[in-house]
């Protein structure tokens, strides 16, 4: 499990995270509000931690079974 910060959060579903310890320039992970778990996605706010773990798929990773921290 991983361990980050909800960088930005979009009116379309989805948002992205800075992972801790991400290296400059590096891109942030992506999430979907499907990957939340225990919590809605307006409940998500920009700068929550979160914990999750990283899949790949085929546009790149993403975080899943995202939960507040």
């Amino acid at each position: 499990m991983s361990n980050g910060i909800v960088q930005k959060k979009t009116d379309k579903g989805f948002g992205f995270i800075k992972v801790d310890g991400q290296a400059e320039g590096e891109k942030d992970l992506f999430f979907h509000k499907n990957s939340l778990v225990g919590v809605s996605f307006e409940q998500v706010q920009e700068g929550d931690k979160v914990s999750f773990d990283v899949e790949d798929s085929e546009k790149g990773k993403n975080a899943v079974n995202v939960k507040r921290a």
